[in-house]
């Protein structure tokens, strides 16, 4: 794992607010990944990672409301890294995630194919998105409404999910066992940027 400098006295100087655990998407140049927001000032915010940050500056802090901010990394150690914001942010707004679009849990945009079981029929399938819940993948087979199917693909475990809904060659998922935070930040990392987990 990377280490930058230590986290300057001066970045600390603004006033911060403690998040907990609020979990959040980093966007890079080499994909998106799972962090979880530990503390946020009116400069910057730090963050605890699950695997190695991309060897990027530059980033996009994507919050659970859609809300977005570019940053810049600062400092990282061992499972943490600190990031300080390019403009001008208000930090109640960020704290509070006030957004016109509804919170939702953390979606991220990966593409990978899949293969789905239903019953003792496979079809191929490509994933559009995922979360922790569920997924969305396109399917050229048809598949029932409430169906439970099973999805593997490289990367991704063993999955069983029924299907909720279907809009043409679509179809959204619910999984029986969701994914913990932890596990979803590393299946990001496996299938979009494996040697962040070195």
């Amino acid at each position: 794992m990377q280490t930058d400098h230590a986290e300057p006295a001066e970045q600390r100087s603004a006033q911060r607010y403690s998040l907990l655990i609020r979990p959040a998407k980093l966007l890079s140049p080499q994909g998106e990944f799972v962090c979880i927001l530990r503390d946020v000032s009116s400069t910057g915010v730090s963050t605890r990672l699950f695997h190695s940050l991309p060897a990027c500056t530059n980033y996009t802090l994507e919050l659970q409301s859609g809300q977005t901010y570019e940053m810049a990394r600062v400092w990282v150690r061992e499972q943490e890294a600190g990031f300080e914001f390019t403009s001008q942010v208000d930090v109640d707004r960020l704290v509070t995630e006030a957004s016109e679009f509804p919170k939702r849990g953390l979606r991220l945009a990966l593409q990978f194919p899949i293969t789905v079981t239903a019953g003792v029929t496979r079809s191929m399938a490509v994933v559009e998105n995922i979360s922790q819940q569920g997924a969305r993948f396109e399917c050229k087979d048809l598949l029932a409404l409430d169906q439970n199917v099973r999805l593997e693909g490289d990367g991704l475990r063993e999955t069983r999910a029924k299907v909720r809904w279907r809009r043409g060659t679509q179809y959204g998922v619910v999984f029986d066992d969701t994914f913990s935070l932890r596990d979803f930040a590393l299946l990001a990392a496996r299938l979009q940027a494996p040697g962040l987990l070195d």
